[in-house]
């Protein structure tokens, strides 16, 4: 399937700021806005600042508007402005508009269904409506009116609450609506903001109080959120121009433990990932993968990573990176925002490395980690991990397009 559209706005702003960032390995992380640290017990987040997304806002309402097509309404009347409290559908319209107007796909004319993938959907409006009396309906903690606010003409809008893996399996269905001819073409889309209710479950699980997000570092000190949408419109291959070419996905729910991953349920996904792309381990160039910085989560990939590729001769070893370190976890968002990396790291043959790694974890010594500087590379295929609690596991395989 072709990625012909894509959009997505992160603590650094649209895709080619994030990836700047990344190869500069620069962390987005800043005092948290929202809350009170000393009760929540978590001082920092990746947060979205109001310059940020009125750069994003209009820089989407700019292609919009060259583009002459779907997404007419994210300039004229964009949703959620002022200080309406959907900040979730608020980027999510503005990301849906962006891929469409990129991808010159107008809702109207042809058969566009949209799949939302959300770890926590509106719960920030939802503690605002119950703490301070703000205005919400129960309907728009469902991003319909978000995406039908930007483009009204699309068939059908689904959201799909699967933890940090929600996106992911968003793009699975996307793929398989397209293949079983249900629509022309569908936006698989992924957001979330940060949360008191989650903000406060990271301040009681974890034994320290992280202020950066260090992905397989034997220092980190646990994960921070981060916040933002990502959208990519999935047409069939043609003639038309693409990001990248999404050769498969791999989703399952091992149900191993509430929040503890399983090694085997990871890497039975991993490997239904290659066996849907068609690919061998030996064929995969880079993986971005899941990186929480966790306690549970780092060893538990590593190892997974580590048995996948062990037949990999090292000189052909993919060479691995992560992003979290970068823009936080940004939970629904996480697997399309790292798609998103990954396609433009095989355009432009530049591979960020892990923002706030110096010395790997034992787990990870076998890994090609990306440390310190960016590496020159021209990946070709890529593999895309997030992993959620509960064992929700989605495994992305996605193939460069010659320029």
């Amino acid at each position: 399937m072709a990625i012909t559209g894509s959009s997505m706005v992160s603590c650094h702003g649209d895709l080619d700021a994030t990836f700047g960032a990344l190869l500069a390995g620069r962390s987005g992380a800043s005092p948290l806005r929202a809350g009170d640290p000393a009760k929540l017990n978590v001082t920092h987040g990746y947060g979205i600042d109001d310059a940020t997304e009125r750069a994003y806002r209009a820089s989407v309402a700019e292609a919009v508007s060259a583009s002459g097509v779907a997404g007419g309404a994210a300039g004229a009347h964009p949703y959620g402005v002022g200080e309406d409290v959907r900040l979730s559908g608020r980027w999510l319209a503005q990301a849906v508009a962006g891929a469409l107007a990129e991808a010159g796909v107008d809702p109207d004319t042809s058969r566009v269904a949209v799949i939302v993938g959300t770890g926590l959907r509106e719960l920030r409006a939802v503690e605002q409506w119950h703490g301070d009396d703000a205005a919400l309906r129960l309907a728009q903690t469902h991003f319909n009116e978000a995406v039908r606010s930007v483009a009204p003409g699309v068939t059908e809008v689904h959201t799909l609450a699967n933890a940090c893996a929600a996106s992911g399996y968003a793009l699975a269905l996307a793929a398989d609506l397209l293949e079983l001819g249900e629509a022309d073409a569908v936006v698989a889309a992924g957001c979330d903001t940060l949360t008191e209710s989650m903000l406060t479950m990271i301040g009681r699980v974890g034994t320290t109080t992280a202020e950066t997000v260090r992905p397989f570092d034997t220092d980190r000190d646990g994960v921070l959120l981060g916040e933002g949408a990502a959208a990519v419109v999935l047409e069939l291959p043609t003639d038309k121009p693409a990001f990248g070419l999404v050769r498969g996905v791999g989703i399952g729910c091992d149900a191993f433990h509430e929040t503890a991953p399983d090694p085997g349920g990871v890497l039975a996904t991993m490997r239904e990932a290659h066996q849907r792309a068609g690919i061998e381990p030996g064929d995969v160039d880079l993986v971005v993968a899941h990186g929480t910085s966790t306690a549970l989560n780092d060893p538990t990939e590593a190892t997974a990573l580590t048995e996948l590729f062990a037949d990999v001769a090292p000189a052909d070893a993919p060479a691995v990176t992560g992003i979290k370190g970068a823009i936080g976890h940004t939970s629904g968002g996480a697997a399309l925002m790292s798609v998103l990396v990954a396609c433009q790291a095989m355009r432009q043959g530049t591979v960020p490395p892990v923002t706030g790694l110096r010395t790997a974890i034992p787990e990870a010594e076998k890994l090609a980690l990306v440390i310190g500087e960016p590496l020159a590379a021209r990946p070709r295929i890529a593999q895309i991990n997030a992993f959620g609690f509960g064992g929700v596991n989605a495994v992305t395989i996605v193939e460069a397009v010659d320029a």
